[in-house]
């Protein structure tokens, strides 16, 4: 029996979370004795199967790491659950649950990183990466050379390790084949994500735009809601594009969502990995993305999609015009995307090289 705690106080739900809670859960199930820290009352606290896991509850800000008090009364905790292996994902808790966990005496502190963002070379960066953490997991490549992108010798190269999101691509098949599908009376083309800055969506009204000039019949749909909708409703009244393109708002049911597609563009300016994609291609859909990021960790280009330089919208337009006029070649790239999920990125293999990975340290 092995003992590994689990360490989110994020009180939302979101990658991050979703992570933590499957890996607990298959975990808890196997040869482990499971330990997780979770805010009173948040959304994980709700979703933990307790009669499996052990729950602690914490609270964490960004200063919490000072507060002596609470640090060592987690360490005790810890200690007394005989803890050989701790993870946490943000980085308050890398800070807070780091010194806890390096007071108790946790073998392995692992920092598991999952956005593709270059931390900062700051004092207190370089201290943590030098003296608490012994291992980091990154949820892809392009995200474990964020590691050390801005400081070299932040962090061992060989002590990061890549171990991707998974995705129930059983269970998501399964509750696609109940979708009905309908043959779209118009090319559609749909985008998911948070209406915010990374997400970039006002670049797709630059497609849309360019596409409405050329005169080519076509409807866009972009799901989701955030802090720039209205500044993106503004601009597509500015650009005459009312009849063309769609605000879906709040996408409960993303399967439904690509149902309706021909096509899936994302025009993010950074993905840890790219979740919507992998679910866009498991639904067949060609994939139209940068090639920047994780990217091209899911897209290849010209087998399941097509890659394209930074906000290049004649490339953009080029590659929709192309597969509506083929649509062998749509049928095409999306067997391949489906085929590259079900066999690289199913959770279940996923989970498998998690467990093997932990076992080995």
């Amino acid at each position: 029996m092995k003992n590994i705690c689990f360490f989110n106080s994020i009180s939302s739900w979101g990658g991050g979370e979703k992570w933590h809670l499957e890996m607990a859960t298959y975990i808890s199930k196997l040869d482990y004795k499971v330990l997780f820290f979770a805010e009173k009352n948040g959304i994980l606290d709700s979703k933990i199967d307790k009669n499996t896991i052990k729950v602690e509850h914490v609270s964490v800000s960004n200063f919490s790491y000072f507060n002596t008090f609470k640090v060592d009364k987690v360490a005790k905790v810890l200690k007394e659950n005989k803890i050989e292996t701790i993870i946490f994902n943000s980085s308050q808790e890398l800070k807070f649950a780091g010194l806890a966990a390096k007071k108790a005496g946790v073998k392995n502190i692992i920092y598991r990183r999952g956005s593709a963002i270059p931390i900062k070379n700051s004092f207190i960066n370089r201290y943590f990466f030098s003296n608490i953490i012994t291992n980091v997991l990154a949820n892809s490549s392009a995200t474990k050379v964020t590691i050390n992108a801005n400081n070299k010798n932040l962090f061992p190269d060989d002590k990061i390790t890549v171990i991707p999101n998974g995705i129930e691509t059983e269970e998501f098949l399964l509750e696609l084949n109940k979708i009905s599908k309908e043959e779209n009376k118009i090319f559609t083309l749909g985008n998911l994500g948070r209406l915010v800055k990374q997400k970039n969506q006002f670049f797709l009204l630059d497609v849309a735009k360019k596409l409405k000039e050329d005169n080519f019949n076509f409807k866009l749909i972009i799901g989701g809601e955030g802090k720039l909708k209205e500044a993106l409703v503004k601009r597509t009244k500015e650009l005459q594009l009312e009849n063309e393109v769609v605000f879906e708002g709040f996408v409960k049911n993303p399967k439904m969502f690509m149902a309706k597609l021909d096509v899936f563009l994302l025009s993010s300016l950074w993905e840890g990995f790219g979740y919507v994609i992998a679910e866009a291609m498991l639904c067949k859909k060609p994939v139209i993305a940068f090639n920047i990021s994780s990217n091209p960790e899911l897209v290849v280009d010209t087998n399941n999609g097509f890659l394209t330089a930074v906000n290049d919208v004649d490339s953009f337009v080029n590659n929709i015009k192309q597969l509506e006029s083929n649509k062998d070649l749509i049928s095409k790239l999306g067997k391949n995307g489906r085929h590259k999920i079900v066999t690289e990125f199913d959770a279940l293999l996923i989970r498998k090289k998690f467990k093997k990975y932990i076992d080995t340290l």
